[in-house]
């Protein structure tokens, strides 16, 4: 399906992506927490609203 050149490529790639994806996330750290303090609960809300529905779902599934 891929040759082993692309195999290569592709994990190099993923590699080198994910270094400066956490390099990135390092630099900015300091301005997430200052702009997006308290995103968390947020994520709780959505989640929470997820395993509502899911919920409402599997009770009237029958």
């Amino acid at each position: 399906m891929f040759t082993t050149g692309q195999l290569v490529f592709g994990v190099i790639f993923f590699i080198a992506f994910v270094i400066v994806l956490l390099f990135t996330y390092k630099k900015d750290l300091r301005i997430h927490k200052k702009y997006y303090n308290g995103s968390i609960w947020v994520l709780i809300g959505f989640i929470a609203f997820l395993l509502f529905i899911v919920s409402i779902k599997l009770i009237f599934k029958s």
